[in-house]
């Protein structure tokens, strides 16, 4: 993996320019505070977004936007059925004058890259980015490489019953730290889009309002930010919890449980608090864990994914919430 930097910022800096960063993108993205909050948390979470909806509601412009507005590379895969995993990886080229192969790297080495579509291509081209979520680096020849940090991949995927798609296997699921749905904007956003895109893309407009290096030092501060030997023990008793519900043949794994308490660290840390809360922590759940979960029934006229975050959404209801007084650790 490539070398972790040691430069940080004061939390309240990473509280105004988070607050700046969601600014630029509900510029495009009208009316969907919640899912940009939720992007920007895994983004400095170094985590991984899942983005699950029918065409058009605006997966793509949301990633595209985040992409543009914390500086950095960004690349797009357009996933199709036949493509293959060097399309994403890169490929090793033979150069006739030196008599030597060459790498070229392929759309994964971006700092964000935007996944279209990925469960419209097949699961061995899919399973391409399972090394490239879970470590950050590329075999390719057996040949590993590093990936720049910071390393995001925001998927998009249509629902699983839509024509042409695959679903997700397990294991890739579960390095998504997070998956939001976007919904249809309601009628006053749906009204705004229309006068602002007169003709005019508003994503050519957006310039960086976090550079790479301050994003590095903001990333640095997240996993600097303290958790309290009880709040971890609310993360450990919901997610096992999962893993003993009745109504849920497939639990989250350990990974869903360093998932969530990263995420709960950078949703403190963009409300300006040095430590989690339990608050941090329940407000995560469902959309860290629910998408990892496989349910024993879905519920009436409801998705799978649906009816994993009621479960978790019971389950945190359900767990003791620990009186902590987060001590800031000195």
């Amino acid at each position: 993996m490539p070398e972790l930097t040691h430069h940080t910022v004061p939390i309240d800096r990473i509280q105004d320019a988070g607050a700046a960063v969601m600014a630029s993108v509900a510029t495009v993205v009208d009316g969907k505070t919640e899912a940009i909050r939720t992007a920007l948390t895994v983004m400095l979470a170094e985590g991984h977004l899942l983005v699950e909806d029918v065409p058009g509601v605006g997966k793509t412009v949301l990633a595209k936007a985040l992409g543009a507005s914390v500086g950095g590379s960004v690349s797009r895969i357009q996933f199709t059925s036949d493509m293959l995993p060097s399309d994403v990886t890169g490929v090793n080229i033979y150069d006739q004058s030196s008599g030597t192969f060459r790498f070229s790297p392929g759309p994964v080495f971006a700092n964000v890259v935007i996944g279209d579509e990925i469960n419209r291509t097949s699961p061995k081209t899919q399973s391409a980015l399972l090394e490239a979520m879970a470590e950050s680096q590329v075999t390719v020849d057996g040949v590993t490489r590093p990936l720049e940090s910071p390393f995001m991949i925001v998927a998009t995927q249509n629902p699983v019953d839509m024509e042409g798609t695959y679903p997700l296997p397990e294991a890739q699921r579960d390095r998504f730290m997070a998956r939001i749905a976007m919904g249809y904007p309601s009628p006053g956003a749906e009204r705004r889009m229309l006068a602002a895109r007169g003709g005019h893309d508003p994503l050519a407009d957006l310039r960086p309002v976090v550079d790479v290096d301050t994003l590095r030092a903001m990333i640095a501060s997240v996993r600097t930010v303290h958790i309290a030997a009880d709040v971890e023990a609310y993360v450990v008793e919901i997610v096992r919890a999962t893993r003993m519900h009745p109504d849920l043949l497939l639990g989250a794994s350990p990974r869903a449980t360093l998932h969530l308490a990263q995420a709960a660290r950078a949703h403190a840390a963009l409300l300006g608090r040095p430590f989690v809360t339990p608050d941090d922590v329940a407000t995560l759940a469902p959309v860290v864990l629910a998408h990892r979960l496989v349910p024993v029934a879905r519920g009436l006229g409801g998705s799978a994914e649906d009816t994993a975050r009621e479960i978790v959404v019971r389950i945190v209801s359900d767990t003791a919430v620990p009186f902590t007084a987060t001590p800031v650790r000195s």
